[in-house]
């Protein structure tokens, strides 16, 4: 795939990360405004890891992906 511009650890990394906040947005775990923001900010690296493509990485030309 040539729109991907994520390595393997990269993605695992973002996956990880976007479970993790979306955890503790709609456990309950962090409320409030705080909660709600965790709820949909996790959806951002949750996506971009299961897709493999950034796009804040195009804009900015950095590809961690070297193949």
């Amino acid at each position: 795939m040539s729109f991907v511009n994520e390595a393997i650890w990269d993605r695992l990394l973002r996956v990880v990360l976007g479970v993790a906040l979306l955890y503790l947005g709609w456990s309950g775990a962090i409320g409030g405004g705080l909660g709600t923001f965790l709820k949909f900010i996790g959806f951002v690296p949750l996506f971009t890891g299961l897709i493999g493509w950034c796009p804040l990485y195009s804009l900015l030309k950095i590809r961690t992906d070297h193949s």
